[in-house]
């Protein structure tokens, strides 16, 4: 039985490329080059049949380690939580109160680029923020 070294995560949305670029935001990754043979991702969209043009778009990491992110358009909204999420790790190590500031100080920043806060818990010692991104999929700042 052979290990999977790599895997993508999927979402499902409106409009691919807005919430591909929301991501790369979040997590600092990159729009990778257009396919060969186009200068652009705008050129590359013009040559696909109207239906096809935004249908998908996605992001990498660009130090190779993270997962790559596809986002594909669905037709329909999202209506129930998600079953799977992202947690955005910008506490790893922190206790208390330093690590509900290193939390906050993302969720502010966040916020300007669409993020909508959902929850904070906070025990005392752990923490944990509940963000939406900009079509409603929930992730954590952890």
């Amino acid at each position: 039985m052979s290990s999977i070294k790599q895997f993508q995560v999927t979402f499902d949305c409106a409009d691919p490329e807005r919430v591909a670029r929301f991501w790369c935001e979040v997590l600092g990754y990159v729009v990778p080059p257009p396919p060969e043979g186009f200068a652009s991702w705008d050129d590359y969209q013009r040559s696909l049949p109207p239906e096809e043009q935004g249908s998908w778009f996605a992001c990498s990491d660009p130090t190779g380690v993270g997962p790559r992110l596809y986002f594909q358009r669905v037709p329909e909204g999202k209506v129930v939580k998600n079953r799977v999420h992202l947690d955005v790790r910008v506490g790893t190590g922190l206790v208390g109160e330093e690590r509900l500031a290193a939390l906050e100080a993302e969720r502010a920043r966040l916020a300007p680029l669409g993020a909508v806060h959902v929850q904070t818990q906070y025990d005392g010692h752990d923490a944990c923020i509940t963000m939406q991104d900009i079509e409603g999929n929930e992730f954590c700042l952890d």
